[in-house]
């Protein structure tokens, strides 16, 4: 194990080496041309030291040594002098038969003073020992680690946020990483432990490793070839390891550190099979491929599902300006084929699709704003549709959802009306067709409509984004085909898009809203009785027109997109599971990105999104 520092003050990095097989500590002094002297040595007795780590200690702002001495079952300290040569060691025992592994520092009662903390391989614990003010360390006391863990390394961070530090080790006997959360006065919650399957893990790392400002665990694994990466969501939880490859069965050593200059972190390992250094870049591993199809200048609304039956999934967009729907048909490895274009009425706003006639095949349903009406598209199940069918649907609908409001197992229809300040409700008989609208208030302007069921009744209710009162309304259904009046919630500027989800992990429904003017999506936790808590808002891209809801990074938590208008973007907000979340990501689109849905569209387990731009006409497909 080695330690890097400027250990005589000349602002050149020397290096430290913990010799095991010789008992001592092996010191290499930087020369100015980046080349080394010859070694130095410093005896450790009998202790066979296999780690060292190098830190001030004692507050000189000297760099000083402690060592895990696995013979003596001790950590010894070597106080630095500042000019390359040490103190004669102070030792602590870690317990009998201990056989200490490694052996970090870090100020965890906040005193000012730093202590240690030392994984006890032997003894099953992490061990602790406090500064004191005079250059001495406590009495060990133990943090079990289970029985037969066999803890190897460790690493000390921030993992929630509080500003107190908390612990990682590696669990080398019961292969999993356990995290011990601090409480501010030295003392530790119990042990959380995150399985590695039959991953024996060694070495562990920490860093942000996507970007959000969040701590992430990384380890070695012994027999697995690959390690493992631990996403942090900054409440002190991770999420499931995900695995990268090695190519090497027995990585011992890891460090952390931006290798390339592009402000992502990258890892280094040690390969003590192939006798190598394996070095990965950090890199954006999502959507790295964006493909673009034409579907005419106008497109307004997107929406996915498969049009065909050939398990492969499909995209319908609205395109307003010519009075179309255009289909493009899935080949199942993320790329389309472009079938046809139908006709739909006037400026047709939105799309949504379901099956109406019952016979397995989906249908297409469309908003469309100028002529006051809903165009319904029968399937016929190969990707073909039959003619329109219109319906009065109120004064400039916009948006469009289906769902079941009275419980027959029939789609109903229901439009969302930009002037007007209602929705209208349109139930369907089952065969295709629908009776006349009935109408219900909403707020000013009601711009966007999404349906779920609220209050945990079993029946559909309806949410609405009303853009010019920056309010959404929530009318809760009874399961005949009618709704309650609606019940109005603080939204941000000009909302104009709304999703839904449970972004903690509750089973009750969260609403999230896209706020145009304020460049903003408001999430709005659920009580799971049709009610939510006020808004909580988070930054995106400039003016956000769209919003959807999905686990982009496959953590089981939800994560958000955005479809950014003004400077031609989506944003990700990733998900942390208890209601909150990360800082956007952004992703280049076309010109002007209107609309947003999201479906795994080659096959592969990653969720895909789809991105219709309405000034260049055209839909952009941005593969994981």
């Amino acid at each position: 194990m080695i330690a890097v520092g400027d250990f005589d003050n000349d602002h050149r990095p020397e290096v430290a080496i913990a010799n095991f097989g010789t008992n001592s500590i092996g010191i290499l002094l930087g020369f100015q041309n980046e080349t080394f002297a010859n070694r130095t040595f410093l005896s450790t007795e009998s202790s066979r030291p296999i780690w060292i780590h190098a830190a001030d200690l004692n507050n000189d702002s000297i760099l000083d040594f402690v060592t895990a001495n696995y013979g003596t079952h001790s950590v010894s300290i070597f106080y630095g002098n500042g000019n390359a040569t040490f103190s004669n060691p102070s030792t602590y025992s870690t317990g009998y038969d201990s056989f200490p592994l490694a052996v970090v520092s870090g100020d965890f009662n906040n005193d000012e003073q730093m202590d240690l903390a030392i994984a006890n391989y032997g003894t099953n614990n992490v061990g602790i020992l406090f500064g004191t003010s005079n250059y001495s360390f406590t009495k060990q006391i133990a943090l079990s680690t289970g029985h037969n863990s066999n803890p190897y390394s460790l690493a000390v961070g921030y993992f929630n946020e509080d500003m107190i530090l908390d612990i990682a080790v590696t669990n080398y006997g019961n292969k999993s990483i356990g995290v011990f959360l601090g409480n501010d006065n030295g003392t530790f919650m119990n042990q959380i432990t995150y399985s590695l399957s039959d991953a024996s893990p060694y070495a562990i790392g920490i860093g942000d490793f996507n970007n959000d400002n969040r701590m992430d665990i990384v380890v070695t694994n012994n027999g697995s070839q690959n390690i493992a990466l631990l996403v942090g969501y900054g409440n002190g939880s991770f999420a499931n390891p995900t695995m990268y490859s090695t190519g090497s069965s027995s990585s011992i050593f890891i460090t952390i550190g931006d290798l390339n200059k592009d402000n992502r972190s990258d890892i280094v390992f040690i390969s003590n099979d192939t006798d190598t250094i394996g070095i990965m870049l950090g890199y954006d591993e999502f959507f790295p491929i964006q493909k673009m199809y034409s579907t005419g200048r106008g497109s307004y609304s997107v929406v996915v599902g498969d049009l065909n039956n050939d398990t492969h999934l499909d995209i319908v967009v609205s395109g307003a300006y010519a009075n179309i729907v255009s289909v493009l048909l899935g080949r199942g490895d993320g790329s389309f084929a472009y079938q046809a274009t139908y006709s739909t009425g006037s400026r047709p706003y939105s799309v949504a699709v379901g099956d109406f006639n019952y016979d397995t095949h989906l249908d297409i349903v469309v908003a469309n704003r100028n002529d006051e009406t809903v165009s319904v598209l029968l399937g016929f199940g190969n990707g073909s549709f039959a003619n329109q069918t219109k319906y009065l649907a109120g004064s400039a609908p916009t948006s469009v959802a289906v769902g079941d409001f009275n419980n027959d197992t029939h789609l109903d229809i229901v439009v969302a009306h930009s002037y007007d300040e209602a929705v209208s409700v349109l139930l369907g008989y089952g065969n295709g067709s629908f009776a006349n609208q009935t109408r219900y208030s909403t707020g000013f302007h009601s711009w966007s409509v999404v349906v779920d069921d609220f209050n945990n009744d079993i029946h559909l209710d309806v949410v609405v984004a009303n853009f010019d009162d920056n309010t959404v309304s929530v009318l809760l259904g009874y399961g005949d085909g009618s709704f309650a009046n609606q019940t109005k919630y603080l939204a941000g500027s000009a909302p104009i898009s709304v999703a839904v989800g449970d972004f903690n992990y509750d089973t009750h429904l969260d609403i999230v809203v896209a706020n145009r003017n304020d460049d903003t999506v408001s999430v709005l936790l659920g009580y799971g009785n049709g009610s939510f808590e006020n808004q909580k808002k988070y930054s995106t891209g400039s003016k956000p027109l769209s919003v959807g809801v999905t686990d982009f990074n496959n953590d089981t938590r939800l994560d958000i997109v955005t479809a950014n208008l003004g400077d031609n973007t989506i944003s990700i907000l990733l998900g942390y599971g208890d209601g909150s979340f990360a800082n956007q990501t952004t992703y280049s689109t076309g010109s002007g990105p209107k609309a947003v849905a999201v479906g795994d569209f080659n096959h592969d387990t990653r969720t895909d999104i789809v991105v219709v731009n309405i000034n260049d006409g055209t839909v952009s497909i941005l593969l994981r």
